[in-house]
C-alpha cells in the first residue's frame, strides 16, 4: 500500500527543525523532518500546514517543493513530498506525536538516525552548500 506523505523542512534563524518519533510506534525513535499523511481532498502543502498545527501547535509558511523520496518499508511504501517552510517562532507549544524536537543546523543533519526516506532528502539538502535557502 502507497502512502503519500508531505514533510517540512521548516527553517527558523538559519536552523531547521527536526522530530524523533515515539516510543511504540513503527520506526520508533527515528528522527524524521515533521509532517503527515495526505487526506482525501487535500494538496500536499494543505496537509504538511495541517499536520503541523495538529501535531504541534505550529503555524508553518509552505514555501516551495523540494525533493520526492520513495521507500519500501515492511509496513508499506512511503512516498515522502518535502517543502520548505517557515514559521515565525521556534516555540513550539505541542509536541503530540514525537519523543522530542530539536532546530539544528542543516550540516548537522548526518549526526541523526533518520527514517530511510528521509535520507535523500537529508543529501540533497547538503548538497545546496553553500546555496542554502535563506528564510
Amino acid at each position: 500500500m502507497k502512502k503519500d506523505v508531505a514533510a517540512g523542512l521548516i527553517m527558523c534563524d538559519g536552523l531547521i527543525l527536526i522530530a524523533q518519533r515515539k516510543h511504540g510506534k513503527s520506526l520508533e525513535y527515528k528522527w524524521e523532518f515533521p509532517g503527515g499523511k495526505l487526506e482525501e481532498g487535500e494538496t500536499l502543502e494543505e496537509c504538511l500546514a495541517r499536520e503541523m498545527m495538529e501535531e504541534m501547535g505550529l503555524k508553518v509558511f509552505v514555501r516551495d517543493a523540494f525533493v520526492t523520496s520513495s521507500y519500501d518499508y515492511d509496513f508499506g511504501t512511503i512516498v515522502l513530498h518535502s517543502f520548505w517552510a517557515t514559521c515565525k517562532s521556534k516555540d513550539i507549544p505541542l509536541v503530540l506525536e514525537h519523543e522530542q524536537y530539536k532546530w539544528v543546523n542543516p550540516r548537522d543533519l548526518p549526526k541523526y538516525d533518520f527514517a530511510p526516506a528521509d535520507k535523500p532528502i537529508i543529501e540533497a539538502i547538503l548538497g545546496l552548500f553553500p546555496n542554502l535557502p535563506e528564510y
